[in-house]
């Protein structure tokens, strides 16, 4: 099957853009993982420790 070279030029630059936005929303992804798994433990890090008396 023949395809015409400005199709496959645009299928090839399609598929490109969408790499690229994958790896740009995983890249996002993790920086908000990232982010709020630092915030949580900042929470657990700043709560005072709790004392048991020993007996």
């Amino acid at each position: 099957m023949l395809i015409h070279a400005d199709l496959m030029l645009t299928l090839a630059n399609e598929r490109h853009r969408e790499l690229i936005a994958d790896s740009e929303k995983r890249r996002l992804l993790g920086s908000a993982r990232r982010a709020r798994k630092a915030r949580k433990s900042q929470v657990v890090r700043g709560r005072p420790t709790v004392a048991v008396p020993a007996h």
